[in-house]
């Protein structure tokens, strides 16, 4: 906020003193000029003036207590969306958010989210807030999901689960409860990983380290780097996915496990997901879950409901289970599909003899295309495909119709690129 006065020039200079003295000196009295400007509470003021021939304007300037707030830098994977928007090219590509797209490149509803969303109309369901840990339904269907509903462990009661914000809020929970009740814990993340893990248990101080994950040389898993690191540790199939989980579950393994509905219902915007803790026994459970419903109270309250109850629906109704799968396998065909697409003009059109077989042996929504930060700055500045800096690319924004530019683009990148 800022105030502006005009003084001109008189006649006699040594007349009563100019408006901007009297403002300087009220300002240094501490006068009523301030509390006139900005109100009761006295804040810092400057004084800056400019002069024009015989106009002098005098400002005072109010001094933001945020001046020392610097500029954040933009988010590496929401960044390239905004990116991607404001560029006008008709042959853009937008391979940074991991959203599944049909092949006209169109945001996709499923089917079967139209039909939950139809039922829940016809029940004409109220808009009350939920319980701090999320809609019953929910919790019970996503840890059936996840574990098995004949697991003993969801027999035994031994699985504490709540809604979170998708996955990022769900995460969020568990490193809160790592960071108050296991002090000097580790986590371990992937290297690479998503952009946000790291951030994630930053803001809850839980220190973490990388292990190995990804072979820059063959483009694939660095399996042995892996094991040595940790000593241990997108099939379109949700009992495929959840094998590894139920796997530990068997072993009599304590787990925390994040779960989000984004990608695999397309419920992006919902940002519908749980943290279910895998514990010793059903007491243990029952005060696990007390402490993150403690912690999810001063963070969000209480979670939103619409999506929670497209989920409940879905996995609850048998018919829409089976249409949900069929779906799934639908859109993990196309990926599959334009993923082979890829390959095929890759090898066509390169021939340096250079091996692209690691884009077939990756799986799931994300190719890793082995590009460095300078060759994927290329992408974007010549080809106008965005993608992340590390190289990743989402073949979910992929159409069968842009693989062949696409492939122009990742060998001009990779031989003309240093």
């Amino acid at each position: 906020m800022a105030s502006a006065s005009l003084s001109f020039p008189s006649v006699s200079p040594s007349a009563a003193p100019s408006l901007q003295d009297k403002c300087k000196s009220k300002m240094k009295s501490g006068s009523s000029f301030q509390s006139a400007l900005f109100g009761k509470e006295k804040r810092p003021l400057s004084m800056k003036t400019k002069s024009n021939g015989r106009i002098t304007m005098a400002v005072a300037v109010n001094a933001s207590r945020f001046d020392n707030i610097t500029m954040a830098p933009p988010d590496p994977i929401l960044g390239v969306s905004e990116a991607f928007r404001a560029d006008t090219d008709e042959m853009k590509l937008n391979l940074g958010v991991g959203a599944y797209r049909t092949e006209e490149l169109q945001p996709y509803v499923l089917k079967v989210v139209r039909k939950a969303e139809n039922l829940m109309l016809e029940r004409g369901e109220n808009k009350e807030y939920l319980p701090i840990e999320g809609l019953a339904a929910f919790n019970k269907a996503t840890a059936e999901l996840l574990f098995g509903a004949d697991n003993p462990v969801i027999h035994e009661q031994r699985v504490a689960t709540i809604q979170g914000l998708s996955g990022t809020g769900s995460l969020r929970i568990a490193a809160a409860l790592i960071e108050r009740y296991f002090p000097g814990a580790k986590v371990l993340i992937s290297s690479p990983t998503w952009g946000n893990h790291k951030n994630i248990f930053n803001d809850a101080r839980v220190p973490w380290s990388e292990y190995r994950y990804y072979d820059p040389k063959t483009v694939g898993l660095d399996f042995d780097g892996m094991i040595a690191d940790i000593k241990g540790f997108a099939s379109g199939s949700l009992d495929q996915d959840a094998s590894s989980v139920r796997l530990f579950a068997a072993r009599g393994m304590e787990l925390l496990v994040a779960q989000s509905y984004s990608k695999n219902l397309g419920l992006y915007a919902e940002r519908v997901g749980a943290i279910n803790v895998l514990c010793s026994s059903a007491d243990a459970a029952v005060r696990v879950k007390s402490q993150m419903k403690r912690i999810a109270r001063p963070m969000y309250s209480n979670p939103p409901v619409h999506g929670a109850r497209i989920v409940a629906n879905v996995v609850g109704n048998p018919d829409f289970f089976n249409e949900w799968r069929e779906e799934m396998e639908m859109m993990a065909g196309r990926i599959k599909s334009v993923r082979q697409k890829l390959y095929d003009n890759l090898c066509a059109k390169d021939k340096s003899g250079k091996d692209w077989s690691f884009v077939l042996k990756q799986i799931g929504m994300f190719s890793f295309t082995g590009l460095n930060k300078a060759q994927s700055d290329n992408m974007t500045d010549k080809w106008h495909i965005y993608m992340t800096k590390d190289g990743r690319i989402s073949l979910a924004g992929l159409s069968a119709a842009k693989c062949e530019y696409l492939a122009d683009a990742i060998i001009d990148s990779y031989h003309n690129v240093s």
